[in-house]
């Protein structure tokens, strides 16, 4: 092994294999598996986590290329493959696969992949290819032909070619420093761009960050330029002539996932595909998580009850489970329209499955002298959470057509691309509300059942909400909360199409307003939502008349008090004030003439 540590992601979607692995792995000396994941989705947003915090912690890539059996599974290992080498160009990938077909593994030569392992490989050598693949160089040979002769051997053990392809140790020391130089600048790197996301900067410290960014891209530039291996720059040219067609390298890890400012950002290239469009809104959304989550607005939320570790955990669960469900939505090849017949399926279905793992499916809790299934008690709920909760939260057929398809989102009544600045602000804020609003649905049966329960208590509450008078005074706001909503707030909003969103911004979550026609659901309001967008509109209709009125009576009433009143008491002030001189005047003459000799 080489001293530089090897830190591995795993992706395999059979958890036998990937735990058995892992464990396997993890007894070797100076190896790391940081993450070990079952699909193309979790795997991109794992990078995109790791990469906000800690800048090429990954320096290699181990995955299954798809069912053996499954042709579309290939294809989209093939497809995902390609987008790793994308977003992240300098990270080495390694197929460890039970696919031998040799116009798939010629294909993923092409396409970038770095080497090749059979299922099956002791791990002796699984481990030398890793560490000879993840320190530049390439492990694609069998005992008889080589990949440039066109062929993949179908057995026999794999040998490790060290001719032009693997790197002399002066080359590997090359190449260790400009991989070391790389982690430093994407670090300092991902810093300077965090900052640059802060809202309120002053102009004078954005341009110095601006500047410092721009140096550290050129740097990252120059390094690569000046300590590549030479394989590595042939490899590269030979993919731009192969594929002229694919869209440029995303700079870094970094800038890969995050949205700057309207001065800062760009438009992904057209040629992304959904998958991409996804990985990079979640990886936008997993930014965000990072901030504090504390309710800066002010309407009391179900997830205010616990604390703030408990809502980071339940959000980054819920974000998995949609993208779960996207995954399944591909493989059974959903189509629009079908989107909106199983719109509440979906929310159902991921309310379901977000209480059963957060709670977990078997765990139970001792409740007057009886053992209770959690999760059990949780789901009986169902109908009082779709009705108060899911069927309440806007946009969600939008965002999965726009994620799926990516089809054009309505951004204040205007239609902008997918790959737009704009549609990705607009699906990023939806997303959000979606992940707070199942939150919240997570979080309602409990406080309905289990409000007051010690051990709940103390496993999720926040201190400022865990006496028995605090429980009770949340859930009464909460009451008040629907009441409200369903009787004003929701018929206003409808009446002045919109929706309102929760969000996550810097200070916490907050609750913004989007445009969007709701003359449909205007037309379905009935009884006391009814009455309220009446009164709404007789009062626009009259505002402007008693407004007219009232500053008339008010000019008026300002012209009696200053023309009338307020000079008629000038006029007595200005006589008192005369007066009083006059007196004063006399009484001085009269001690005048007091004072002469007589």
């Amino acid at each position: 092994m080489s001293d530089r540590p090897l830190k591995l992601l795993l992706i395999d979607q059979d958890p036998i294999f990937r735990l058995g692995l892992q464990v396997a792995l993890d007894a070797i000396p100076n190896l790391e598996v940081v993450a070990a994941v079952e699909s193309d989705t979790s795997a991109l947003q794992t990078l995109a986590e790791i990469g906000q915090q800690y800048p090429h912690q990954v320096n290699l890539v181990v995955l299954e290329l798809g069912n053996v059996r499954s042709l579309v599974s290939q294809q989209l290992g093939l497809q995902f493959c390609q987008e790793l080498r994308v977003l992240y160009p300098n990270l080495p990938i390694m197929l460890l696969s039970s696919i031998q077909d040799q116009k798939v593994l010629m294909a993923a030569r092409d396409i970038g992949v770095n080497g090749y392992c059979p299922k099956g490989t002791p791990v002796s050598e699984l481990v030398a290819a890793m560490q000879e693949i993840a320190e530049g160089g390439f492990y694609w040979f069998d005992e008889r032909t080589t990949l440039e002769e066109g062929e993949i051997g179908r057995g026999g053990e794999f040998l490790q070619i060290r001719t032009e392809n693997s790197p002399l140790p002066l080359a590997r020391l090359r190449n260790n420093l400009r991989l070391s130089g790389i982690g430093y600048i994407e670090a300092t790197l991902a810093a300077v761009t965090r900052q640059l996301q802060i809202p309120g900067v002053l102009l004078l410290d954005r341009a110095i960050l601006a500047g410092q960014r721009r140096e550290l891209l050129a740097a990252r530039w120059l390094l690569n330029r000046l300590l590549i291996l030479p394989q590595e720059r042939q490899k590269e040219q030979q993919r731009r002539i192969t594929s002229p067609r694919q869209p440029p390298p995303i700079p870094s890890l970094s800038t890969a996932v995050t949205t700057l400012d309207s001065q800062q950002s760009q438009t992904l290239p057209s040629s992304f595909n959904s998958r991409a469009l996804q990985s990079a809104l979640f990886a936008s959304c997993v930014s965000k998580l990072q901030f504090p989550l504390q309710n800066v607005t002010d309407e009391p939320l179900e997830i205010d009850i616990f604390r703030e570790d408990k809502r980071r955990e339940l959000l980054y669960l819920i974000l998995q489970k949609v993208a779960d469900q996207l995954e399944e939505m591909r493989a059974s090849q959903v189509d629009i329209i079908q989107l909106y017949e199983i719109k509440n399926t979906l929310l159902r279905d991921l309310w379901q499955r977000a209480t059963t793992d957060f709670f977990g499916k078997f765990s139970r809790i001792k409740v007057s002298n009886k053992n209770i299934e959690i999760v059990d008690l949780l789901l009986q709920n169902t109908q009082i959470v779709q009705k108060e909760i899911l069927n309440s939260i806007p946009l969600v057929t939008e965002l999965f057509s726009y994620l799926l398809f990516k089809t054009d989102l309505q951004v204040d009544n205007t239609s902008y691309p997918a790959v737009s600045v704009e549609a990705k602000s607009q699906a990023l804020m939806i997303l959000e509300n979606l992940l707070i609003q199942i939150a919240n649905g997570v979080v309602q049966p409990l406080l309905n059942y289990l409000a007051d329960v010690e051990i709940i208590k103390q496993n999720f509450y926040t201190r400022q909400l865990i006496s028995t008078r605090e429980i009770e005074r949340f859930r009464n706001n909460l009451s008040w909360k629907y009441t409200l909503n369903n009787l004003i707030k929701e018929p206003k909003a409808v009446f002045e199409s919109r929706y309102e969103l929760f969000v996550i911004a810097p200070r916490g979550i907050a609750k913004t307003s989007i445009y969007a026609p709701r003359s449909q659901e205007l037309a379905r309001l009935s009884n006391i939502p009814l009455f309220v967008t009446l009164l709404l509109e007789f009062r626009d209709a009259i505002a402007p008349r008693l407004q007219s009125l009232l500053a008339f009576l008010g000019s008026g009433i300002v012209f009696v008090l200053t023309q009338v009143i307020g000079r008629g008491l000038g006029l007595i002030g200005r006589g008192i004030l005369q007066g009083i001189g006059s007196v004063s005047l006399t009484e001085k003459n009269l001690r005048k003439n007091s004072d002469r000799p007589k």
